[in-house]
């Protein structure tokens, strides 16, 4: 790569972010037109009520992209067959199944993958190749956005998915106590998180909550965006955009270590956590991808 090819990536890299925030803004006058319509003035003049109703209306345009662009990548994800940051050809972990947390799910887009793990009683086979319990699928839901469950019941149905997947709409943090899922300490065989964990509150205390959830010999399937941590320059600049993109994209923060929060939770029996190997180094959205084992 020449110079000037090297100084358009860059380029590109420092601009994606503004065109991203410009997007989402686009879809500012069409919620407040909507929302005026349907006289939810409750929502309009709830500044929490109302970003989420604008997030919700962009990510049901934008997610289905990102569901084209990372597709194959998720689906190996969820099949246990991402190591290094790369598709593998072999699963290195069992896939998805048996009692699952999804955090923060949204509309719903990527729900349709755990369509594989509801695995028949008498496929033995399968059985074997997923491990105990995995007939008795169960995915609990965690989405705390009301705006985004008429998507996510929508897709849940169209996957076939209506006996074994639950909605819990409540944050991570009320989990133990959730009506009708009251999920226990070291029940639960997987947790994934898509993008998700940028905006939690509190994440040092969700995650190692999250962790305490997970079964010992459980897995975390995640695919997430992160701090800057290749150079300074590049961290200053992720900086700045953060000063804007939590306030366009719904709470979301650029800025998280989430890799060390993530190993600071407890004892990981394996932590194959890596950058996704076609992400360029300079970007300011950078993203760790992988599974880990408690």
């Amino acid at each position: 790569m020449g110079l000037l090819d090297e100084m358009m990536v860059i380029f590109w890299a420092m601009v994606g972010p503004w065109q991203f925030m410009y997007m989402a803004l686009s879809f500012l006058p069409p919620t407040v037109r909507d929302l005026v319509s349907a006289g939810q003035y409750q929502i309009l003049f709830s500044i929490s009520k109302f970003k989420h109703a604008w997030f919700t209306r962009f990510w049901n345009f934008w997610g289905p992209r990102i569901r084209v662009g990372r597709g194959p990548l998720i689906t190996a994800l969820f099949e246990g067959r991402v190591s290094g940051g790369v598709e593998v050809e072999k699963p290195v972990v069992p896939p998805v199944g048996g009692v699952i947390l999804d955090i923060g799910p949204g509309p719903g887009f990527w729900v349709d993958l755990y369509a594989k793990a509801k695995v028949p009683a008498n496929d033995e086979g399968n059985l074997r190749h997923r491990g105990r319990g995995a007939s008795e699928l169960k995915i609990y839901g965690v989405e705390p956005n009301p705006d985004a469950h008429p998507s996510l019941r929508k897709h849940v149905h169209d996957a076939g998915l209506d006996d074994n997947y639950q909605i819990v709409p409540v944050g991570i943090q009320s989990l133990s106590t959730a009506a009708g899922a009251q999920i226990e300490k070291g029940s639960v065989d997987c947790i994934v998180s898509l993008l998700c964990l940028c905006s939690i509150p509190d994440p040092e205390a969700n995650i190692a909550e999250l962790y305490q959830l997970l079964k010992k010999g459980g897995r975390w399937y995640m695919f997430e965006h992160v701090q800057v941590t290749r150079s300074w320059p590049g961290r200053l600049y992720q900086a700045f955009l953060n000063l804007f993109w939590p306030h366009v994209l719904g709470g979301c923060e650029l800025c998280r270590n989430t890799e060390k929060t993530l190993r600071q939770a407890g004892p990981w029996d394996k932590f194959d956590v890596h950058a996704p190997a076609d992400e360029v180094w300079c970007t300011s959205l950078p993203h760790i991808m992988g599974t880990l084992t408690k």
